[in-house]
């Protein structure tokens, strides 16, 4: 059975002995760019899975592998300890955000209480920044909930423009830092920017790449690289096919014209 939010720890915090970890979040979201990164630090650190999170919020369905067995969806949160020059990590990752309002606030507080459980000392959430055009170099922007990250960021290369994002920020990545600010936790919100057409890698990996920086954190980017090469030759086809039906429009006009 499954209560509304469910959160099982898989270990104690005491037991994983985590010190001032930083909490990383990267679930679904616009151009799953959030989500790719924090899919990958889990993917290339020695990680330690520590809580699993179910919830009726959740589309009402199962998931289904390759071999025909069936997964709940849920949302984890890993561990991974620093080498003392790497803060203490905890990242939560998963198959969905919440499907209704209610669900979000529910939701984002489950994560916060975790955070406090563990003894987290800040917060990075991580989320696409959609511009509705396609662009070739993505860049990140910020959002904190204290002036006083802003520094840091900064000399990360984090932007903070006047007013952006003006829509605010929607789902977990907005409201954690925004609950995050009520338990005085410093936390910020680094959005890649991204079409927002398609899952982004490119813009993935710039927001890898500035969050590495603020960790003082290093690991591979192979895999998003390669997966940003796929994706610029696929924006290079819809390029050519976009060019070859404005040439065939124009045609169309031209011959228009005498009849």
């Amino acid at each position: 059975m499954i209560d509304r939010v469910d959160v099982r720890f898989l270990k104690k915090p005491e037991e994983v002995g985590l010190k001032d970890p930083v909490m990383i979040e990267g679930l679904p979201g616009i151009g799953h760019v959030g989500k790719l990164v924090a899919d990958h630090l889990v993917k290339v650190l020695e990680v330690e899975k520590v809580v699993e999170i179910y919830s009726h919020h959740f589309p009402p369905q199962v998931m289904v592998d390759e071999k025909g067995v069936i997964k709940i969806p849920n949302n984890e949160v890993y561990a991974y300890k620093g080498d003392g020059n790497t803060p203490d990590l905890l990242i939560l990752v998963g198959d969905y955000q919440s499907i209704s309002n209610e669900g979000h606030f529910e939701l984002a507080n489950a994560y916060l209480r975790i955070a406090k459980e563990f003894g987290v000392s800040r917060i990075y959430t991580l989320g696409g920044y959609g511009v509705g055009r396609l662009i070739d170099e993505p860049y990140v922007i910020g959002a904190v909930n204290s002036e006083t990250l802003i520094g840091d960021l900064s000399n990360a290369g984090v932007k903070f423009e006047n007013g952006e994002p003006a829509g605010g920020i929607i789902g977990a990545a907005g409201l954690i830092i925004g609950l995050a600010m009520l338990e005085d936790i410093p936390a910020a919100c680094l959005m890649g920017t991204t079409s927002g057409y398609m899952v982004d890698p490119k813009s993935a990996k710039v927001v890898l790449e500035t969050l590495m920086k603020l960790l003082n954190l290093s690991v591979s980017v192979e895999d998003l690289e390669e997966r940003a090469k796929e994706m610029e030759k696929l924006i290079a086809q819809i390029k050519e096919m976009q060019e070859a039906q404005t040439v065939q429009f124009k045609s169309d006009e031209d011959l228009r014209y005498f009849r």
